[in-house]
């Protein structure tokens, strides 16, 4: 694997991204959103602070982030 494939998603220009609330988003005002970006890679943000960094993933980190916090694991 090429070290530098975990650094990809953070090359990508959020400024045109389209955002989305998780599925899983209830009313309590702690919204996870998500934007997909090229090549399967995914960013997440927190709803009430946009402005912070959000965090990216390249599909293999998301698929087992997903998985891990489907299983309970985190």
């Amino acid at each position: 694997m090429n070290p530098d494939r975990k650094a990809e998603p953070y090359s990508f220009d959020l400024s045109a991204a389209v955002w989305r609330k998780s599925s899983a988003s209830g009313g309590e005002g702690n919204c996870v959103e998500v934007a997909d970006l090229a090549d399967g890679a995914v960013a997440i943000r927190d709803s009430k602070d946009t402005q912070r960094t959000p965090l990216r993933f390249n599909t293999p980190a998301w698929t087992t982030f997903r998985q891990s916090l489907i299983s309970g694991e985190i």
